[in-house]
């Protein structure tokens, strides 16, 4: 059986798949489409990232296609009903990068409030601007606003606190007599009411037809003038535009951005040059660690759906 791989996956991890079928492993790929197509002529699985756009295109130039194995967790670059409708399994590596995203995000809040990480330069040129980078804020007795209250958000509010944070949170799909809240010390709010509240605000939901743009110029106003917006969903979630303007006009006390509308993002954006933002390239669910623990748990499930669940 033959098992195409278009990004980049531990080597362990392929090392494994290759002792049991055979393998085309390829972390570039992604980025050779007519390539792609040709490589999955002849593919029992397929093993993306989030870039690899398998739509039904690409569903319909794999004939022997059984299972897509989804090296993360989001699935919006997966048409999920074509592959249904072939009876592809669609098979994601839920939890396995949850640590490395929570732990990005208390990270990036401690740095957003205290303001002091950015003044390498400045001293080593001889400048000392200890006046000015003296009134940081402390991520103790904060709130943090988590939206979508799953595993990746429970296990951020854990995080969070154990630092002495309070925890509010927002989630449509999960009453708020749901046993997550107790067990987590949460208290369910509407989101406008999360918003105004909280210190800090952290996303961690899908995105959908109800989500794209949710984080509008409205929602951003609802926010303190002070506080910070998380980003390590989707990019569509967040519009961009709004957030770059409320940054420039000090209505936001800071953000950060792990994913973007479009992907990589374009040079000279809205978000160029923005005070008190934090850009990074989609990795916030990526370290040595995860990688392997995500590589590990999708060769491990793609080999037993090619070989009957055994």
């Amino acid at each position: 059986m033959h098992v195409v791989i278009s990004e980049f996956m531990d080597e362990s991890a392929v090392a494994t798949l290759r002792v049991r079928f055979d393998v085309c492993y390829d972390s570039e790929l992604v980025d050779r489409r007519g390539d792609l197509m040709t490589s999955v002529g002849q593919a029992d699985a397929l093993i993306v990232r989030n870039r690899t756009q398998v739509d039904a295109a690409l569903v319909a130039a794999a004939p022997k296609l059984r299972v897509v194995g989804r090296l993360g967790v989001g699935l919006d670059n997966i048409d999920v009903p074509a592959c249904e409708a072939r009876g592809v399994a669609v098979i994601p590596a839920t939890g396995a990068n949850a640590l490395a995203v929570a732990e990005y995000v208390i990270a990036t809040a401690m740095l957003l409030l205290r303001g002091a990480y950015g003044s390498s330069a400045a001293v080593a040129a001889g400048a000392w601007p200890r006046a000015a980078l003296s009134q940081g804020r402390e991520i103790a007795g904060k709130t943090l606003g988590v939206v979508g209250f799953g595993g990746i958000g429970r296990l951020t509010a854990r995080l969070a606190r154990g630092l002495g944070m309070q925890i509010v949170g927002f989630d449509p799909l999960l009453p708020a007599h749901a046993p997550a809240w107790a067990e987590e010390s949460a208290t369910p709010l509407a989101l406008d009411e999360l918003l105004a509240r909280a210190d800090v605000v952290t996303l961690h939901i899908p995105l959908s037809a109800e989500t794209r743009g949710m984080f509008s110029a409205g929602k951003l106003r609802l926010m303190k003038r002070d506080a910070a917006l998380i980003n390590t969903s989707r990019g569509g979630i967040v519009d961009q535009d709004a957030l770059a303007a409320a940054l420039r006009a000090r209505r936001l006390g800071g953000a950060a951005l792990d994913v973007y509308e479009h992907e990589p993002l374009a040079a000279g954006s809205a978000l160029a040059g923005c005070p008190n933002l934090i850009l990074t390239p989609h990795i916030a669910g990526v370290t040595g660690e995860s990688n392997a623990r995500v590589s590990t748990l999708i060769a491990d499930r793609v080999a037993a759906a090619l070989n009957g669940g055994n």
